[in-house]
């Protein structure tokens, strides 16, 4: 179902799914209080949500269908539009799966490009099962006994830098994650999160406005700070480089990703070893199982997000199945087991 009140964006968008054989539009509307009525009827597999709507706008639509008929929903949002960003990713906080970029017309040299994407995401997105939910986040995981930590923190081996990773549902889950985290938390953290390239900068803006630390783009040749959250650029590498700096880098993608969640993590081992510590949280696909392995090989501590919390649990149970993860958490538990490994004396 489509749900944009733009007629000529609508067409559009109709138009593009037409010609993906594996899609069929059952509905197309141009209000959230039309689509309100209409999912109950069509009962459609996935949702396209305009966020700027007349009336209920598109976040608002995106807490009631989550709360009234769980549906996989995907943003169609203005990449350049400053409040439209936010919107949208209150709207991946409220339930939505993953934002893309509006169509261009069938003119423009995007074209091609943004319609593949567009389609590529309401077809993965479509089999994602999602749940009834007041918003994501305003619901607990359920608790599960903690592990013991790995031997090398029984040694005293602080970790000094953090690396974290997440596709689908990554940014509600960030920001839960490191929302928990205090200002003055002791290490620097380095983000790779699966978007479009075109949203990073207005995720990051947006994941600042709602944590405590402060959240930007990484830049070459930065040294991380504690307290900082580095976040890679679109269609770019964020690696841990020489002597401790951040490095960003056009390399090919790895694993078909760029942003890869493994060139992050396998940075992170060969340069701080035993001092990095590697959460990998809910994504699609296999994408840094291998890289949090090398982690863990080098004595980090590393973390996967439990299936109980995840919105898909696809990256975490890689890792899990290649044993790469020393403990497997729900969400709320991951930032105070973070906590305790970073502070010195502190419980184990």
């Amino acid at each position: 179902m489509l749900v944009e009140d733009s007629l000529v964006v609508r067409q559009l968008l109709a138009h593009i799914v037409s010609r993906d054989p594996r899609l069929a539009l059952v509905a197309a509307v141009s209000s959230g209080e039309e689509a309100l009525r209409e999912i109950h009827r069509v009962q459609p597999d996935v949702i396209s949500m305009d966020i700027r709507l007349p009336g209920i706008d598109g976040l608002e639509t995106t807490r009631r269908i989550m709360a009234e008929r769980p549906t996989p929903i995907v943003v169609i949002a203005d990449a350049v539009e400053d409040a439209s960003l936010k919107i949208s990713m209150n709207a991946l906080r409220a339930g939505a799966l993953s934002v893309v970029e509006k169509p261009v017309g069938t003119g423009h040299r995007a074209y091609e490009a943004v319609s593949d994407e567009i389609c590529t995401q309401l077809r993965i997105m479509s089999a994602v099962p999602v749940i009834r939910r007041r918003a994501i986040g305003a619901e607990r995981a359920r608790p599960v006994p903690l592990p013991d930590l790995p031997a090398r923190d029984e040694a005293g081996v602080l970790p000094t830098l953090v690396a974290v990773a997440a596709s689908t549902g990554g940014p509600p889950a960030f920001a839960r994650l490191i929302g928990a985290l205090p200002a003055d938390f002791p290490a620097p953290i380095l983000l790779v999160q699966h978007m479009g390239a075109a949203f990073m900068d207005g995720f990051a803006a947006w994941l600042n406005g709602v944590v405590p630390l402060a959240v930007e783009i990484a830049r070459d040749g930065v040294r991380p700070l504690p307290g900082h959250v580095y976040v890679a650029p679109g269609d770019r590498h964020l690696v841990l480089g020489s002597g401790g700096l951040i490095a960003v880098s056009d390399e090919a993608p790895v694993g078909g990703q760029r942003p890869s969640a493994t060139a992050l993590f396998r940075s992170v081992a060969r340069v701080a070893g035993p001092r990095g510590l590697g959460i990998l949280l809910t994504g699609m696909g296999e994408d840094g199982a291998a890289g949090l392995l090398d982690m863990r090989m080098a004595g980090a501590f590393t973390l996967a997000e439990h299936e109980s919390s995840a919105v898909v649990y696809g990256m975490p149970a890689a890792a899990v199945r290649l044993r790469a993860a020393g403990s497997v958490l729900p969400l709320d538990l991951i930032a105070p087991r973070l906590l305790r490994a970073v502070q010195p004396g502190g419980p184990r």
